[in-house]
């Protein structure tokens, strides 16, 4: 792993509606809270029209969170740019090798 990455959570794709899911409008996706599932995933249930890579709506991704968001992405293939997540966390994904690879800067 690299240094200065923090484990944060398992993103999973699926079809079917879990209970507690939340709709995020920007990237048309519903998701579940990792922070309340003991094996911290996080479950994801795109819209058709979502504007999100097939990659991570057909694999798993993992999760990490970073102190620089934009020091992580430097050199790295970007498959979705920084988008905001509330008013507290900025989300990114790069292609870890044929795998979605989130990138997570809280604000304080």
């Amino acid at each position: 792993m690299k240094d200065g990455y923090k484990f944060s959570h398992w993103g999973v794709p699926t079809k079917e509606e879990k209970e507690g899911m939340t709709y995020l409008e920007s990237i048309k996706t519903a998701i579940t809270d990792f922070a309340a599932s003991p094996f911290a995933i996080e479950w994801l249930k795109f819209d058709d029209d979502t504007p999100m890579p097939k990659l991570l709506q057909t694999m798993p991704h993992v999760a990490f969170v970073v102190e620089d968001l934009k020091a992580a992405l430097a050199g790295e293939k970007v498959i979705v740019e920084p988008f905001p997540v509330g008013d507290s966390l900025t989300c990114a994904f790069i292609d870890g090798g044929g795998f979605g690879v989130e990138l997570m800067e809280f604000k304080d």
